[in-house]
């Protein structure tokens, strides 16, 4: 039984837990020896917090034989991306910028996951700072692709997602500022919630562009998505029963997302297209014309503000980074505070614009990353592969920060391709119910 745990969602879990079929010891111990024994635990967990862990775990027992569990994912095993704080835990960002950095206290989103009864299994690495969408990271681990293990695993949540696609965590928690929630999970075949920003606590998060950082699950399914969620903000998780596609219009994102689409990722695409369609969808291709602009402000918003956040650490030790990421981070440099102020201001027009243009829809979607995961020994050594491949795979991800929306991605037949459905800011009740759909439609 404890060998079909590793691969169960979160949420078929806590209800074998509330049925009396699972013991959260029992099944923390599992993920524990998992996690510690897998051939790429080093790649994946900087810290695998075993006695945190079989404490809360035990402390879930207790409430399960009581009857007294705090929600259904009570006593279930997740791992945290390293840029939470974590009491007494090393958290440093994937950063030899922040080693030695140990908090006092719990991020606020880990410590709602506590108090509703989510057992911490450790920390994740990640791209440094948090400012990739590859994933690749030279200076603590690289995590492998679950698909190909030489390729790399999408970011900047390579860790969380590694952990759950290789079975040893139940579900991940990520940040997403442009992409790193979706893109790590559609390469690595899971869910992806990316939140709409301040819907999840940042207290006790290391920041990157804190106007466009978020906090999200990487997890098996779109239940555990809304549950995960619940638990991070002390909520209620969406009702997803007798949810249907039939009725329900969506808009492809036509301009720029469809734009040098790898041919697997298109092939995946349009199938998934076509089992929405068998579904009872109705799907409309649609011009955002302004679109190309929005992204070309991405630069001016991201590099200026994560700049603006690190630049005194950057600057007194830039040797210990990455290059890639040094240089990425200095193009910040580039940019005035006019500049900046000015690309906020366009922003929030064409935020209004878009939100006019899209309302008639329920979603809009497009595949979630237009590449398939790249190699890493190339990324590691071609510089201007490395930046155009990054700057790709975060394209159609941005959208949605830049838009302020909240964004769901799905794995679809093909294996590395997702699906994103992109809803109306802090519409995410809406947007499960449509994922629960779309997600039974694909998988039927």
């Amino acid at each position: 039984m404890s060998d079909t745990w590793l691969s169960a969602t979160a949420s078929d879990l806590g209800r074998g837990i509330a049925a009396g079929d699972i013991d959260p010891v029992e099944l923390t111990e599992t993920y524990l020896n998992a996690a510690e024994s897998h051939e790429f635990s080093s790649r994946i967990y900087t810290h695998v917090t075993r006695d945190r862990a079989m404490a809360e775990a035990n402390a879930a027992k207790s409430r399960a034989d009581m009857g007294l569990r705090r929600s259904l994912l009570d006593g279930v095993p997740i791992s945290w991306k390293d840029l939470v704080d974590t009491a007494g835990i090393e958290t440093k960002a994937g950063s030899d910028l922040l080693s030695g950095r140990v908090p006092q206290h719990d991020g606020e989103c880990l410590a709602s996951a506590t108090r509703a009864g989510l057992v911490c299994m450790g920390k994740t690495h990640m791209s440094e700072l948090a400012f990739s969408g590859l994933g690749v990271n030279p200076i603590t681990a690289t995590p492998p692709c679950v698909n190909n293990h030489d390729a790399a695993p999408g970011g900047s949540s390579s860790g969380a997602a590694a952990s759950v696609a290789f079975n040893t965590a139940a579900a991940g928690i990520g940040s997403d500022t442009g992409g790193s929630v979706r893109i790590p999970s559609a390469w690595n075949d899971l869910v992806g919630l990316k939140t709409t920003a301040t819907l999840v606590s940042l207290n006790g998060v290391v920041p990157l562009a804190e106007s466009f950082d978020t906090i999200g699950p990487l997890c098996r399914s779109v239940e555990d998505a809304g549950h995960l969620l619940a638990a991070m903000t002390g909520g209620t998780a969406p009702d997803l029963k007798n949810t249907t596609l039939a009725g329900r219009h969506f808009a492809i994102c036509k301009t720029s997302a469809l734009d040098d689409v790898d041919p697997t990722v298109m092939k995946g695409f349009d199938a998934t297209v076509a089992k929405l369609t068998a579904a009872g969808a109705k799907i409309t291709e649609l011009d955002i014309p302004f679109m190309p602009e929005a992204l070309g402000l991405s630069s001016v918003l991201f590099t200026g503000e994560a700049y603006a956040e690190w630049k005194t650490e950057i600057e007194a030790t830039p040797d210990v980074m990455f290059p890639e990421i040094l240089e990425r981070f200095r193009i910040g440099l580039n940019h005035s505070a006019v500049d900046y102020v000015r690309a906020q201001k366009r922003m929030m027009q064409l935020r209004r614009e878009y939100n006019a243009l899209t309302a008639p829809f329920d979603a809009v979607i497009a595949p979630t990353s237009p590449v398939m995961p790249p190699n890493v020994q190339r990324l590691e050594t071609d510089s201007e592969y490395y930046q155009r491949v990054n700057l790709l795979a975060l394209r159609n991800t941005r959208i949605g920060n830049l838009m302020g929306l909240c964004a769901l991605t799905l794995p679809t037949d093909e294996k590395s391709v997702g699906l994103m459905a992109l809803s109306a800011p802090f519409s995410e009740a809406k947007l499960l119910r449509i994922g629960n759909a779309m997600e039974a439609a694909l998988r039927g």
